[in-house]
């Protein structure tokens, strides 16, 4: 049972899959958007490959936990995901997942370029493990 991670944003999509047992997140590419078809149809090659059951998006709500129009984004591409992809979605709060990210990036001394590459990669991994941490406290 594989589970897919998204960090949507405007330019990149973060992309991370859970290792069979749904246990750990391991980021696997970042998404350079170019338009909704193509993006649809390099997250199913992703769902195809690993077999993925469902799919957690980060919903990036403000601090006060409304929902801006990012949000309004990232649930309007998630509709097509599920209408075009099939697989259940699921919502998760990724307040302060970007700023885990780079924290754990500058922590580990990672020049400012590479962290650039990476940041969505390793954002959308925090988003998943989140998700399966909480899973699997139930």
């Amino acid at each position: 049972m594989r589970i897919l991670g998204l960090d949507v944003g405007d330019r990149t999509i973060g992309v991370a899959v859970s290792d069979p047992l749904g246990i750990t997140a391991q980021g696997i590419t970042t998404i350079r958007r170019k338009n909704k078809d193509e993006d649809i149809k390099q997250l199913k090659s992703i769902c195809d490959e690993y077999s993925v059951e469902t799919i957690v998006s980060g919903l990036p709500k403000n601090m006060n936990g409304t929902l801006g129009p990012q949000s309004e984004k990232v649930l309007k591409f998630c509709e097509v995901i599920k209408e075009k992809i099939g697989l259940p979605i699921k919502m998760w709060d990724e307040r302060l997942t970007t700023v885990a990210a780079h924290r754990a990036m500058l922590e580990a001394d990672l020049s400012r370029n590479k962290r650039k590459k990476i940041v969505d990669k390793m954002a959308a991994i925090y988003i998943l493990q989140g998700y399966l941490d909480s899973i699997s406290n139930k």
